[in-house]
């Protein structure tokens, strides 16, 4: 009779460990990260209409692009003054703002260039795969340099 109290007990507190890793969403953290899973799964359905996985649409992609170009200038202001203890960013984030930033411009700059090759017409995998590539090219530069994996 005593062991389903304990059992009960257990349980309520290995619920509550489990979620002391959860980040409150409407921290800067929070925000930031939403906003970057976001533009990660615009910019994969995008990469998947330009690799073959999903089917080119045109008006989708067009769409798609200016979705991200909007995301891209978003997350910078969810950076707070000092680093959160659960963020994934390196702390060259705050020791570097300015190259962070221009990173970030960077990043906005591809973006907008993505929704002006789709301005084009016709829109084709072969006129925006470049600007799309460009996108990627400046995602990664940042996270090389400024994301802890």
């Amino acid at each position: 009779m005593k062991l389903l109290p304990l059992s009960v007990s257990l349980v309520a507190v290995l619920a509550l460990l489990a979620g002391c890793d959860r980040i409150d969403p409407n921290s800067p953290l929070g925000k930031r990260k939403a906003i970057y899973q976001q533009m990660l799964d615009v910019k994969e359905d995008l990469g998947g209409m330009l690799r073959g996985r999903l089917p080119f649409d045109p008006e989708g992609f067009t769409s798609g692009a200016a979705k991200l170009d909007q995301l891209s200038r978003q997350p910078w202001q969810h950076y707070p003054e000092v680093k959160e203890a659960q963020s994934d960013a390196r702390d060259d984030v705050w020791q570097q703002q300015a190259r962070f930033n221009q990173m970030a411009r960077e990043l906005e700059a591809r973006t907008a260039a993505l929704v002006a090759a789709t301005t084009q017409t016709p829109v084709t995998t072969e006129s925006v795969a470049p600007a799309f590539q460009q996108v990627e090219d400046a995602c990664e530069a940042c996270h090389k340099e400024f994301r802890a994996y």
